[in-house]
């Protein structure tokens, strides 16, 4: 049986496409590893992330490695899919042709009569998991309809496009009969579910649903969007036990003058009335979002305004990102990049430098209490997990002093004993 390696590159939702095609190619007859460490196979196939500069370059080093493996004899067959092929294809094929073929980021079809094989109809929803057997994503939409300044995406991922609510159920009754516990709701834009089937957002009924079945104990929700912000949504998310306390909103910024240039569709009173809207409806919640420096006509005075939003918050979780200057998209079109790259750096830095007191004095209120926590691995003498406002992969672990092996996959209840800026250890 011929073994491939599928190198999935950049957000969750690229990881979702790299399982799917996996169990494709499982049904083909291959045997499948989703691993960019550990690289054995003779066919490879990179699956790229376009989104910003620092991905796009991330993305051109793992297709040079993997021509270099060519070049020393180490691989047969190299092909490339995914945003960064789906929107530079014909560019890439002029300057990298060593690879044998490049496919968009839904061109599964042509990858496998590529190979010989056909695509099975009958297994399009079923996906060979790569995260750990007791979580998985849960991809609810494709596209965006929202044409934010900076943004790429729906140049390569096209309008939003719901997926049918009984298809996403049925999808999620099957990770749960496969063991799957967590379901980690993902979309370009999570709260825009529904709109194009329905008229309506229907992210607060589909939840809902979901919470209805039996197996899945916590449900976390990503990539929410501010603008139009389905509140209905808030109520679920308090009285549903499995529900997770935590909501992922990208807010970018914070001034009136910035969310206008960024196109956000949002002012900055409405985004804090929405903000203090989430806490008050669902007591002990966390928030996580993500800030942006550097974007066309950021002032001084716009980032000393985001730096005092950011201690008037006290986000329980934070990102931050440079702005990258994209081909085609709003910003290229109108507007001038320009802020230096060192300001943007310098200020990014000093947002994430505020963040970490933020964190380091949340962390330390919760010395004491006790937790639930979900147990991810085995890592030395300790087992690190999560808690219910930790997402794997973006947020803090939970280092676990615990005598004696835990089960993976396990929910067990601890105490926080002492806390780092970010991670905590509990017993």
């Amino acid at each position: 049986m011929q073994k491939i390696n599928i190198i999935s590159l950049g957000c969750s939702k690229n990881l979702v496409d790299a399982e799917l095609l996996a169990r494709q190619l499982e049904r083909a007859g291959y045997r499948v590893d989703i691993d960019a460490e550990r690289v054995t196979a003779r066919v490879v196939i990179v699956n790229t992330c376009g989104f910003i500069g620092d991905a796009k370059e991330e993305s051109i080093n793992e297709i040079l490695a993997q021509v270099e493996r060519k070049r020393l004899g180490r691989l047969s067959r190299l092909f490339v899919m995914g945003c960064l092929s789906q929107r530079y294809a014909t560019e890439l094929k002029q300057e990298i042709p060593e690879v044998d073929a490049w496919f968009g980021k839904f061109d599964w079809k042509n990858l496998l009569a590529t190979l010989g094989k056909p695509y099975n109809e009958a297994a399009r929803d079923e996906r060979r998991l790569s995260t750990p057997p007791h979580y998985a994503y849960l991809k609810i939409s494709e596209g965006c309809d929202r044409g934010c300044s900076y943004c790429a995406i729906p140049l390569m991922t096209g309008p939003h496009r719901s997926r049918p609510l009984e298809e996403i159920t049925r999808e999620a009754r099957q990770l749960a009969e496969q063991g799957v516990k967590e379901l980690l709701v993902i979309a370009q834009d999570t709260t825009y579910y529904g709109v194009d089937l329905h008229g309506r957002p229907l992210l607060p009924h589909l939840v809902d649903k979901l919470a209805d079945i039996p197996g899945i104990e916590w449900i976390r929700l990503h990539y929410t969007y501010p603008a139009a912000f389905p509140v209905d949504l808030l109520a679920v998310m308090r009285e549903r036990p499995n529900v997770c306390k935590y909501l992922d909103i990208a807010l970018q910024h914070c001034t009136d003058h910035m969310l206008q240039l960024m196109r956000r569709g949002v002012t900055a009173k409405q985004t804090r009335e929405l903000i203090h809207r989430v806490r008050e409806e669902v007591p002990g919640v966390a928030l996580r979002t993500t800030l942006m420096t550097g974007h066309p006509g950021e002032t001084p005075d716009d980032f000393r305004e985001m730096i005092s939003f950011v201690q008037e918050m006290q986000f329980e979780r934070l990102g931050v990102f440079t702005y990258s200057h994209e081909e085609d998209t709003y910003c290229d079109k109108y507007y001038r990049d320009d802020v230096p790259a060192k300001v943007k750096h310098d200020r990014a830095t000093e947002i994430i430098e505020q963040q970490r007191h933020v964190s380091a004095n949340f962390n330390l209120r919760r010395v004491g209490q006790q937790v639930r926590v979900l147990v991810d691995r085995a890592e030395g003498e300790l087992h690190v997990g999560r808690t219910e406002i930790d997402s794997p992969g973006v947020d803090p672990e939970v280092f676990i002093h615990a005598p004696g092996p835990l089960d993976t996959g396990s929910f067990q209840e601890f105490t926080i004993i002492s806390a780092d800026d970010y991670d905590i250890h509990v017993a």
